[in-house]
């Protein structure tokens, strides 16, 4: 249902305190259009973004593209390229995306307005409120007949745990590995009730021990459980009540009404043989005709680069806009600092580690170390992206965001598209000449 490594721009407690500042009459931040140069970009320098983006379509990578930069509230480029699908319709700003993976941050909101209540803290047990993960088992090998060798878990995941995707747990978006190949066999995402899910999941073992690596995972479909058992909502229920609804996020949600039908984008996929797109066909391709049997808070919206760009600044605003406040500024500090062990960020290979400059909060990814990150975006950086392509990322030290929609499934297959999301982050901040403005 997800893919998203490549979004691994993360951290904050790696070297102290994030470069957090202030955003600039964020009460007032409306997203309305600015000229360029009023806030600190040189027009001629922020074209080429679109010739970067508009070069991608015209050499047949992508079909089309939308991208959003908005800096101190104004937005001051939102271009459309190519067409919603190979002959189709020219790409509209009001263009209907699957975001997959960018659910993510949103479940990671709808948690920390009930953790602002009081309902759970960081280092309860995830068992607290899933007791029938009571039991979890986490693989040690495999025997010649295929069946696993596991020992008990040593304890149970934390809630910290699950939303930073250290709590053990896989995903089954990949087969190299056999609890991912075991994640996938069992069906797992195809769950049609919270029982399913569950009964599944509590059978399946564990990749590693809780908190001692980080694997992205089905963790933030298992905040989705608890976002409905600590609410009695439904997740779609909750998000569109105290997320969507107050911030007029009016075309986000985990489904597309007929009446909105011709406004979805077609999603594609590379055949690696040919080398060319083809209509996407694999088991990561949702049916959003209609609603889902379980909303999937790790990766069901849908959504317009408008109503995504309203929840950017909303968090950028630190938890407001226009009047709605949907949470408290400390809260989003602390979803967006780093929540990653010495432990995890020590172990061999890690994607996040202060070698690299990144880590991990709250459902984000978090820059720590431009340098060591190798990125022009700004120290405390927060971001991630969806199976499609998709990307966002938002910087509170140069109060700015950007979106990036696009439409192809497993875009690293693709050379001139696997970077799409950090290059186009270069040209932003290439163009951004005068960032004291």
């Amino acid at each position: 249902m997800r893919v998203m490594m490549a979004a691994a721009m993360t951290a904050l407690a790696l070297v102290g305190a994030p470069a957090w500042s202030a955003p600039k009459a964020a009460s007032v931040a409306v997203l309305a259009p600015a000229a360029p140069d009023n806030t600190g970009f040189s027009p001629e320098r922020l074209k080429r973004l679109d010739g970067y983006m508009q070069g991608l379509v015209d050499q047949g990578h992508l079909p089309g593209a939308i991208t959003l930069v908005a800096r101190h509230g104004k937005i001051v480029s939102y271009e459309t390229f190519g067409r919603t699908a190979i002959g189709g319709a020219p790409m509209a700003k009001d263009t209907i995306f699957r975001i997959y993976s960018q659910t993510k941050p949103v479940t990671g909101v709808a948690m920390m307005m009930l953790f602002e209540e009081g309902k759970w803290r960081l280092d309860d047990p995830v068992t607290k409120f899933l007791p029938e993960l009571a039991n979890l088992r986490v693989y040690k090998s495999q025997n010649p007949d295929g069946t696993f060798v596991t020992e008990p878990a040593a304890r149970a995941p934390t809630m910290r745990e699950i939303m930073s995707h250290t709590g053990g747990f896989a995903y089954g978006l990949r087969t190299d590995q056999p609890v991912e190949k075991a994640y996938r066999d069992s069906g797992l995402l195809g769950s049609k009730t919270q029982a399913e899910f569950l009964a599944a999941l509590a059978k399946l073992p564990l990749a590693s021990q809780p908190g001692t690596e980080w694997r992205y995972s089905v963790s933030v479909d298992i905040q989705g459980l608890i976002v409905e058992r600590l609410s009695g909502m439904s997740l779609a229920d909750f998000m569109k009540t105290r997320i969507f609804d107050p911030l007029k996020m009016t075309d986000t949600a985990f489904w597309v009404p007929p009446a909105k039908s011709e406004r979805l984008a077609a999603l594609y996929m590379i055949d690696p043989k040919a080398r060319k797109l083809v209509p996407a066909d694999s088991f990561m391709v949702l049916d959003v005709t209609m609603p889902p049997a379980i909303a999937s808070g790790g990766g069901g919206l849908i959504s317009t680069t408008t109503d995504y760009a309203r929840f950017a600044q909303m968090l950028l605003n630190g938890g407001e806009l226009d009047g709605a406040r949907i949470l408290a500024p400390g809260t989003i500090k602390l979803m967006a600092s780093n929540h990653l062990s010495d432990v995890v960020m020590a172990a061999p290979g890690a994607a996040f580690s202060p070698a690299r400059g990144v880590g991990f909060g709250l459902d984000f990814a978090v820059v720590a170390d431009p340098a060591r990150a190798g990125t022009l975006r700004g120290e405390g950086t927060y971001s991630w992206g969806g199976a499609a392509g998709t990307w966002f990322w938002i910087d509170p030290k140069n109060d700015l965001f950007m979106l990036g929609m696009i439409h192809i499934l497993g875009k690293e297959a693709d050379p001139a598209l696997a970077h799409i999301d950090e290059n186009a982050a270069t040209l932003v901040y290439q163009a951004l000449v005068d960032p004291a403005k």
